[in-house]
């Protein structure tokens, strides 16, 4: 049975985003759907030693906008944000083999888009990751009306048996609509994740994945409950 998730495109998300990429056979990103201010579609944290740092992509004021078409002004905030990056983590074990599959997204290309930002960096992770699940756009496929209606359509244009929900959307979706759809509701859970080696004080699990990535490189699988099943 296929598994589908459909979720926006968030900027170097916490590693419960990747688990979920990796439970399911194809994961849709919707940025078809209105972006959000102060959300995590264009920012993220990561920690350093003086606390958590907000990491935060410029795109303008206009939030009158699906994310597919929030455009980044300008390239200036790149080099800025590597500089976080590289200044908070070289101390992590796994700096040097990290760094070297992002620090050219940083600082030698450059984005217009932020769903394109977004997407470049979630397909280098999951690569780096092993995570074979197929990512594809809402755009590449027909979009109807009603919040639960459009999901499930995009999974049966998908051909999925079963659609996998983070669990915030329980106050939403309508698992009528699913099974007259034919289509399974499978809900996700992001508990249980166990701690890793990190740097600077107290173990914080919200933040971007590239805290895992830094501290435990290869073994980043071993701390991510689908990956490591």
């Amino acid at each position: 049975m296929k598994r589908v998730a459909i979720l926006q495109s968030n900027y170097i998300p916490w590693k419960g985003y990747f688990d979920l990429i990796a439970a399911v056979d194809e994961f849709i990103l919707y940025d078809d759907a209105q972006y959000t201010k102060q959300d995590w579609r264009n920012r993220n944290r990561i920690k350093t030693s003086n606390g958590l740092l907000w990491l935060s992509v410029p795109v303008g004021s206009n939030i009158a906008r699906p994310i597919r078409e929030v455009e980044i002004p300008d390239s200036r905030w790149q080099e800025s944000h590597w500089k976080s990056i590289s200044g908070n983590y070289r101390r992590a074990p796994h700096f040097d083999e990290v760094s070297g599959i992002l620090q050219d997204i940083y600082l030698q290309s450059q984005f217009d888009s932020l769903s394109v930002l977004n997407r470049t960096l979630l397909q280098t992770i999951c690569d780096y990751l092993g995570i074979r699940t197929v990512l594809s756009n809402s755009w590449d496929y027909d979009l109807v009306d009603g919040k639960t209606e459009k999901l499930l359509h995009l999974c049966q244009q998908a051909g999925a048996g079963c659609y996998v929900s983070g669990p915030a959307a329980r106050d939403y979706l309508d698992e009528a609509v699913f099974r007259e759809g034919g289509v399974d509701l499978s809900w996700f859970d992001y508990s249980g994740y166990p701690e890793y080696p990190q740097l600077w004080g107290g173990f914080v699990h919200e933040v971007s994945i590239i805290d895992l990535l830094f501290n435990c490189g290869p073994d980043s699988a071993n701390y991510m409950r689908y990956l490591k099943s």
